[in-house]
């Protein structure tokens, strides 16, 4: 760095090579100036005019340095008046920045901390679900245990039994677990009124053979497992034919309910001889679905053996309403008499009521000649002692 006239400057700032470079030239024309001089001696005056002339020029060039200098100066302010506007339009800028980048990052984390809200309750749905999941595995497997036992499983069969019969019929309708006269329990026992009389309700649930015709995966397999569920079946219509049709106690036929809808249709769809060597033997296999129409069936027929049962009893109210429907009419008569007597008695009194008061009015007025006609007219009809009364 440099100072020239209280200014800093570069070493190889422009203007101080161009100071440089005008010193240079004028430091070699003095060179010039004094070889030459020395050369020759005589010629003095043209040498002093020379130099008069590189005075003037030196102070030329000192004047042109100064409005350079001012030039500069005036640049330097310029430029420093440049840098601070610069500056403040700098700092501005950044700090609009820093204010869109602040409620930026105030917005983002708004949104982050509304986002992790969300996947929290996301979370714990998802763990609730889970939850119901591994409940629901335990109750798969729990109902897989009661199934792979017979007993448990037939437990099953009832149960489901009783749900659909409670929905259907009434309570005083059917009993469960109904002893018979040969000391066969059945597992529901519908009253229906005879005929056909009470009907029977066994379930039974073939699972075995069913799984294995599920399960076979060859031809010898799928036959094997289909004899095995013909034979199932087979001996549960034998059983039920023999067990709960009771000649003069049931109902000539019962109903073997199958608690599952999947066995249903399997036996509808590829076993049809089951199905009709059961009507043969009068026991109608039903599924939870179709044993639920039934009962709905078995539901009008009691209702309309009730109806029956009661209709003395309706005949006896209908004749007892009769009765008094025929007591209401004559009452009404009656009531309309007393109503007609009363609007006549009303009539009347209406009428002696204006005569009273025309009587008070030409009284009030003090109009004896109108009274006195008919005073006249009136008097001979009045009995003694009821003058002045109307």
């Amino acid at each position: 760095m440099i100072t020239v006239f209280g200014q800093s400057y570069a070493w190889n700032a422009p203007e101080i090579l161009i100071i440089g470079a005008a010193g240079v030239t004028l430091i070699a024309l003095l060179i010039l100036i004094l070889r030459a001089a020395n050369r020759a001696g005589n010629s003095a005056q043209p040498v002093m005019n020379e130099i008069a002339w590189m005075s003037h020029r030196v102070q030329a060039l000192s004047e042109g340095q100064e409005r350079l200098s001012g030039g500069l100066s005036h640049v330097s302010e310029a430029q420093a008046a440049s840098q601070v506007s610069m500056l403040k339009l700098m700092e501005a800028r950044l700090a609009d920045v820093q204010r869109q980048m602040t409620e930026a990052l105030h917005g983002s984390s708004t949104r982050t901390a509304r986002s992790l809200g969300e996947l929290h309750q996301r979370l714990e749905t998802i763990d609730k679900a889970q939850e119901n999941i591994e409940n629901l595995s335990g109750n798969i497997l729990s109902l897989q245990d009661i199934l792979a036992n017979k007993q448990t499983r037939g437990a099953f069969g009832e149960i489901q039994l009783h749900d659909i019969v409670s929905k259907a019929l009434p309570a005083d309708s059917y009993t469960m677990q109904a002893t018979l006269s040969n000391g066969r329990r059945a597992d529901c026992l519908v009253h229906l009124p005879k005929p056909p009389g009470p009907i029977v309700i066994d379930a039974k649930f073939p699972l075995e053979s069913y799984e294995a015709l599920r399960r076979a995966d060859t031809p010898r397999q799928s036959h094997e497992a289909a004899q095995l569920l013909r034979q199932a079946l087979r001996a549960h219509i034998r059983a039920i034919s023999e067990r709960y049709i009771l000649e003069g106690e049931t109902a000539d036929g019962a109903l073997m309910f199958l608690p599952s809808e999947a066995v249903y249709a399997e036996l509808h769809a590829n076993f049809p001889e089951l199905v009709r060597e059961g009507f043969a033997a009068r026991v109608w296999i039903v599924s939870p679905t179709t044993c639920m129409a039934t009962l709905n069936t078995m539901r009008a027929v009691l209702k309309d053996a009730r109806m029956r049962e009661q209709a003395g009893a309706i005949r006896k109210e209908l004749s007892l309403l009769s009765q008094d429907v025929d007591r209401l009419g004559a009452r009404v008569v009656n009531l309309d008499r007393h109503f007609q007597m009363a609007a006549r008695d009303i009539e009347e009194i209406r009428i002696s009521s204006d005569k009273a008061g025309k009587r008070a009015r030409r009284l009030d007025n003090f109009d004896f000649e109108e009274l006195a006609p008919d005073a006249a007219v009136t008097a001979p009809a009045l009995p003694v002692g009821d003058a002045g009364q109307s």
